[in-house]
């Protein structure tokens, strides 16, 4: 599954590059989501099968407080990406992460180390 949701923080070049390569990739730009709040965020990509991939550490805070059991969200602790070198983490991340995906799971990925936790988070 490929199918991401990327933040407002993030290239939305990088949707692009992304979908050229076969991912389902989509900004929140494209989906008119560039002023919601993260709750909306969030619940978009919910209702549309996505992982959300974000800048913003407050969306493992809402997934946690809402003890939601969805969407996965990708946390990159990452800052200055342009567009090819997030595509470049997300190609390296991804292989070690996706088959915690479908189980929902907040993840915390820096440039040395993953942290997958399983929804709900208590």
């Amino acid at each position: 599954m490929k199918r991401i949701l990327l933040d407002q923080g993030l290239p939305p070049d990088a949707a692009r590059i992304l979908r050229a390569e076969g991912w389902e990739a989509l900004h929140v730009r494209e989906a008119g989501l560039s002023r919601a709040a993260d709750q909306e965020i969030l619940a978009f990509a919910r209702a549309d099968g996505r992982v959300c991939v974000t800048l913003d550490r407050d969306f493992h805070a809402h997934i946690a407080l809402d003890r939601a059991h969805s969407p996965s969200v990708l946390l990159l602790r990452w800052q200055g990406l342009d567009a090819t070198a997030l595509v470049d983490v997300l190609k390296k991340v991804w292989p070690r992460i996706e088959e915690s995906l479908a189980d929902g799971v907040a993840i915390t990925a820096t440039e040395s180390a993953l942290r997958i936790r399983r929804l709900p988070i208590r």
